[in-house]
């Protein structure tokens, strides 16, 4: 099971017994802020693009948070396009629902955090599984997911008027 992996992978960091799982599904951002009773805005949504080459990009953004086409093309060199969700399974370990990019285990998996998320000392990503989270400081989400950098590729709501 998946986030049984996830818990023994967050081990090295002694943060497994921070996991949570819940009754209902907390699969989108509007279920997990509902079971979390935090605005949605703080969940961490992980999504997973081609990459040029053979490979993903999986990027952690804020849940308000929206791709922007023009920032991903110039950041990543290649237009956002979404994995497939048997492809995502097949990259992340994890299910749609209950991405997240901690216990990766493939090198050709590239994993990035948005600046979307900066503007919270702590979001909830998913623990592989569409009822799971954690609580974790944007810090700990770099290291605990092992991102490669801080990326822009995202527009706020004030930005979809």
């Amino acid at each position: 099971m998946s986030i049984e992996k996830v818990k023994e992978y967050l081990e090295q960091f002694e943060a497994a017994d921070r996991v949570m799982e819940f009754d209902a599904s907390s699969a989108t951002v509007d279920l997990a802020s509902e079971a979390l009773h935090v605005d949605g805005a703080r969940i961490c949504k992980t999504l997973s693009f081609r990459n040029k080459e053979e490979g993903a990009i999986v990027v952690q953004m804020a849940g308000d948070a929206k791709v922007d086409n023009h920032k991903y093309k110039h950041t990543f060199g290649v237009k956002a396009r979404f994995l497939t969700p048997e492809e995502v399974l097949e990259f992340t370990g994890h299910p749609i629902g209950g991405v997240c990019a901690f216990a990766i285990d493939r090198d050709d998996v590239k994993v990035y955090c948005d600046e979307s998320l900066r503007r919270f000392d702590t979001v909830f990503p998913a623990c592989g599984t569409a009822n799971s989270a954690i609580e974790v400081s944007c810090d700990e989400l770099f290291e605990f997911s092992r991102a490669l950098e801080w990326v822009d590729v995202t527009k706020l709501p004030e930005a979809f008027e």
